[in-house]
């Protein structure tokens, strides 16, 4: 699967506040969104390096908000 990284460094370092909105009342933090985009802009958006829990948070928030961007 491809990621778009240009759309994942918006999120990560422009959207913060959407992100903020995304896990309010869910138990997530949005450090943690945020670290897991991190963590994939480091490693050349590579899904196959997170582990179980930050595939979670990936599908849970990470890849909605991208969907967003695409609207």
């Amino acid at each position: 699967m491809g990621i778009d990284l240009k759309k994942l460094h918006n999120l990560v370092n422009m959207r913060r506040d959407e992100i903020e909105r995304a896990v309010k009342g869910t138990g997530f933090l949005a450090r943690t969104v945020i670290g897991v985009g991190t963590f994939l802009l480091d490693n050349e958006g590579n899904v196959d390096l997170l582990s179980a829990k930050q595939l979670v948070t990936f599908e849970k928030f990470i890849k909605p908000l991208m969907g967003k961007s695409l609207q």
